[in-house]
């Protein structure tokens, strides 16, 4: 089974559609530290 990298794919689709880790954290209800946390790998949940 090939290893998904979860940090690499929401940094890819937040570049792509030009938002900043704000504005993901408050369209999905999390904070921005959640968000800075999944796409560097520190938290996984």
């Amino acid at each position: 089974m090939k290893e998904m990298n979860l940090g690499r794919i929401l940094i890819e689709n937040r570049h792509k559609r030009g938002i900043t880790q704000d504005e993901l954290a408050s369209h999905i209800g999390v904070s921005k530290g959640a968000v800075s946390k999944w796409e560097t790998g520190v938290s996984q949940s």
